[in-house]
């Protein structure tokens, strides 16, 4: 009796465990989307894995093309698999579009995210590629994001964002982000992600966004390419924005390019943020590489840029710093259509203008207007640096005039 009491309850436990009902499923660890898991409870749609799963659910989701929009309020990990010769898990645009599905913390704009997550969730995306493609937008709202975590954490790893740019051309739209962090802006959340070891490539707008002062954004050793000179967006490859920090490490960001100039495209942006350490970036074929900017409204301070590379700037600085008390150093600097390094001095915080204070030292510069330009700041240091191959090794103010090629363009932030 005894024995059989518990074979009886072994198999009560295994049923519940992949019971589907109305309820959604029950105690179970690992589900699955496709059929590649036959020993898994099974889905059609990574929606419906993700409505019927309790928190902390691993969702394994087979190779295939899936076209819907994920929204996601609980504590899971997303996680792409292999299944015989096949590896590739996309999810694609559905047959009517790409369409709203979220709110901008910051203006209240309508943006269409293939994932959202929500709700101060835990979710962790890993091995999957989310297109853009077939998007259906015909406007420029809203806006095109392919993984937007709103007030909530968690892991982007091994992951594809591509092609989040407007289905129709439209000049100047101010749209098409491949990964979106948001928090703050009086809405009593917050966000800490980890986006690492991840291609975005073919946006319009930004590569890899992370903004919000109550953000903490971990990038490190990703992909980003813009789509190189385009009317469409002046694009930044990695921005962290409006009082976000964290670390921005290891990246390698190309291709980010304005073609009308009348403002610029950068490699790496922090806009209105400051206390971030960016090192060990490559940044190359870009308008600007690293920009540290403040329009005022926020500071941009205290920034540590250091050990990075960057190459091929059009128009503009190799790194431009135009805030107070930043540190550039040991930073390889080369080909540069402006200057090499700028203590930039025409930004404006506090009411007076900015180029403060900085550190600008151990750095290697050649081809450039400027090895160091000086801006028209205060307290700052600016030797030694290694410079060479260049018509003035140091200069003051803020313009390298006597250089044709040089011309002073405004960057353009997502906002």
């Amino acid at each position: 009796m005894k024995g059989k009491a518990m074979g009886r309850t072994l198999c009560t436990m295994t049923i519940a465990a992949i019971l589907v009902g109305s309820q959604g499923v029950a105690a179970a660890i690992t589900v699955a989307v496709g059929t590649c898991r036959p020993q898994l409870v099974s889905f059609p749609t990574i929606q419906a894995a993700v409505n019927q799963s309790p928190p902390s659910t691993v969702i394994d989701i087979c190779p295939g093309t899936y076209p819907e929009q994920v929204s996601i309020n609980k504590n899971l990990t997303l996680t792409g698999v292999t299944a015989g010769t096949a590896d590739a898990a996309v999810i694609g645009a559905p047959p009517g579009g790409i369409v709203q599905n979220a709110t901008d913390l910051a203006d209240g704009s309508g943006i269409a995210a293939q994932i959202f997550v929500q709700g101060a969730a835990v979710v962790n995306v890993n091995h999957l590629i989310v297109d853009g493609s077939n998007n259906q937008i015909a406007g420029c709202g809203p806006d095109l994001v392919g993984i937007y975590y709103q007030n909530s954490s968690g892991t982007i790893g091994s992951v594809v964002a591509r092609n989040q740019a407007l289905s129709t051309a439209l000049n100047g739209c101010q749209s098409g982000l491949g990964i979106f962090v948001e928090s703050g802006y009086g809405s009593g959340g917050s966000a800490n992600v980890t986006i690492k070891n991840s291609s975005v490539h073919s946006y319009q707008k930004n590569g890899i966004t992370a903004d919000g002062s109550a953000t903490l954004a971990t990038i490190s050793n990703n992909y980003v390419v813009g789509q190189g000179p385009t009317t469409g967006a002046a694009e930044n490859g990695i921005q962290v924005s409006d009082g976000a920090t964290g670390t921005i490490s290891g990246n390698e960001v190309v291709d980010d390019i304005y073609s009308p100039a009348s403002v610029g495209a950068s490699g790496i942006l922090i806009f209105d943020s400051g206390s971030l350490t960016i090192s060990s970036n490559t940044v190359s074929d870009t308008q600007f590489g690293i920009v540290v900017y403040s329009d005022g409204a926020l500071p941009a301070d205290n920034n540590k840029i250091t050990g990075n590379h960057v190459s091929a700037t059009h128009l503009d600085d190799g790194i431009d710093l135009c805030s107070n008390g930043n540190t550039a150093q040991n930073n390889i600097v080369f080909s540069s259509d402006g200057a090499g390094i700028h203590i930039d001095s025409t930004c404006t915080e506090s009411g007076g203008p900015t180029g403060n204070n900085t550190t600008v030292t151990g750095n290697s510069i050649s081809e450039a207007c400027a090895g160091v330009l000086l801006g028209n700041g205060s307290g700052n240091t600016s030797t030694p640096n290694t410079l060479f191959n260049v018509p003035v090794t140091t200069k003051a103010g803020d313009t390298c005039a006597a250089q044709a090629l040089r011309r002073r363009i405004m960057i353009q932030p997502q906002r």
